[in-house]
């Protein structure tokens, strides 16, 4: 074949609308949803972007003044094992179960579309979403690839009771948990797809030293560790070709992946509370049976010299950040009163014109909180109709004193970016060029897709010594690039490093 991309891949299921009103997909996710014509003109009016659409006079009107967008109903790989809809009369319900994210792009936190309105119920494979072009898969003229997607398991229930009915959600949870068990299935017959026999395993223990924090090694409690095609540090979360095998590690930093499909591999990783991507330096390769003892792995996170201070939490998220109430004109009532998913409401990017009408973020270290005074993310400012401006945000912050001798270190991670430019200046608001520039990146549409987090980016910012003073500073934090509403990052965290202690300091 020719070169060509592939950009999409998935199973729809397109359900009765007589039937199937009642959408579930999470314990606190599930509801009655509105009507396909209410999201057609002149019931419904679209928003910003053609998936968003206000519920102006809906056929019922429990739904008038809604918005109903399909990524308010997103959900990270990890978690999107079963959805579906209920039919309430008879009481019947519908459910797509993945029992194994092997096949799925971009690692174990890459979002995608579950269930959403019409009624649509979607086994995703290949997208775009929450990344952009960089989960477009691209094939070369003439280029041989075959991958297995699924099997995906399709599942349905009934009880004979109405008052019954929401029980067929706890029945498909629990089918869910045996479909898992039985993962790798034994009825494919394609060679391509190894049964429990053909396939291996590996299991070891990660650790981390972070001479600043602890001189002895620390557990990495809690971290994500996978197996993924081999690449760079942190490239599992752009690969779209191959398979990914991911676990959690326990409270001691152990792991075990089993059921892993033949072939080579890296070992990645990364650990909430710490910054940047580990990758195993040996590559690994998996046969039939077999079972791989990595034994102990030390992650030394990205670290120069003792921290300042610190804005944020690094997990990859910007959920523990300041996330305003939504405009009452722009509202899901599913997430009314959920703190948790407070961002998943529409047109959240337009609040922050109206916290800061004339002038920008200020976030002073030491007085400042960071979930009342950071805002989820720097977005653009709408001046006029149709026009746009970038917007600075600062951080106040004061040194007693000046190392002389070696660079300080600024640190941002975030946690997505959309077509964005982040410029760095340190004392001097009009600086050109900026001390650090990002140039143009991020395609992950996070902000208007309600998803907290897109793709991670981490920049590591040396700044000279002499562009500091004793006494109070500025960093100013530009998002530079304003062509539209929804252009703008989410940062994850963000920390200024002292120049590196001798041996004898730590």
């Amino acid at each position: 074949m020719p070169a060509f991309n592939l950009n999409e891949t998935r199973i729809a299921f397109m359900l009765s609308i007589e039937k199937f009103r009642y959408m579930v997909m999470a314990d606190d996710r599930q509801r009655l949803m509105p009507l396909p014509e209410d999201r057609v003109p002149p019931r419904g009016k679209e928003l910003v972007y053609p998936e968003a659409v206000l519920l102006v006079d809906p056929v019922e009107p429990e739904f008038k003044g809604e918005v109903d967008d399909k990524y308010q109903y997103s959900c990270e790989n990890k978690d999107n094992k079963v959805h579906g809809f209920i039919c309430l009369d008879p009481p019947v319900g519908f459910w797509q179960i993945t029992p194994s994210n092997e096949f799925r792009t971009g690692g174990p936190i890459k979002q995608d579309l579950t269930s959403h309105v019409n009624p649509t119920t979607l086994a995703m494979f290949v997208s775009t979403h929450y990344g952009g072009q960089d989960f477009v898969i691209k094939f070369g003229s003439g280029e041989l690839w075959k991958k297995v997607f699924g099997p995906v398991f399709i599942y349905l229930n009934s009880v004979a009771e109405k008052h019954d009915t929401l029980s067929l959600w706890n029945d498909a949870k629990e089918r869910m948990h045996k479909e898992v068990d039985c993962w790798p299935y034994s009825f494919p017959s394609s060679e391509d797809f190894p049964k429990a026999d053909q396939r291996g395993a590996i299991r070891g223990r990660l650790v981390v030293h972070d001479r600043y924090i602890s001189k002895e090694h620390l557990s990495a409690k809690g971290a994500f560790v996978g197996l993924a095609p081999p690449g760079d540090a942190g490239s599992f979360q752009r690969e779209c070709k191959g398979y990914q095998f991911w676990t959690n590690s326990n409270d001691e930093g152990h792991f075990s992946i089993k059921n892993v499909r033949p072939g080579e591999y890296n070992l990645y990783a990364w650990v909430p509370g710490f910054i940047g991507d580990y990758r195993y330096e040996k590559s690994i390769a998996v046969s039939a049976a077999s079972e791989v003892d990595v034994g102990e792995l030390v992650y030394e996170p990205p670290r120069s010299g003792p921290t300042l201070w610190e804005i944020g939490i690094p997990d990859r998220s910007a959920a523990e950040f300041y996330i305003p109430d939504p405009n009452p004109q722009y509202i899901n009532k599913l997430y009314l009163n959920q703190p948790a998913h407070r961002f998943r409401q529409y047109g959240l990017w337009e609040r922050y014109a109206d916290l800061y009408p004339d002038q920008d973020l200020v976030y002073i270290v030491g007085s400042s909180d960071y979930r009342k005074d950071w805002f989820y993310a720097q977005v653009t400012r709408r001046v006029g109709d149709r026009a746009f401006e970038p917007i600075t945000w600062q951080i106040i912050f004061s040194l007693d004193s000046i190392h002389q001798t070696g660079n300080y270190t600024l640190r941002i991670a975030l946690s997505s970016a959309t077509q964005s430019i982040l410029e760095v200046r340190v004392n001097d608001a009009e600086a050109n060029p900026p001390h650090f520039s990002s140039g143009l990146i991020g395609s992950d549409n996070a902000v208007a897709r309600h998803g907290i987090h897109g793709l991670y980016w981490l920049f590591n910012v040396e700044v000279a010594a002499g562009q500091l003073i004793q006494g109070q500073n500025i960093i100013y934090l530009k998002q530079a690039w304003s062509v539209s509403a929804l252009h703008g990052i989410m940062y994850d965290y963000i920390r200024l490093e002292a120049p590196p202690l001798s041996a004898t300091h730590y």
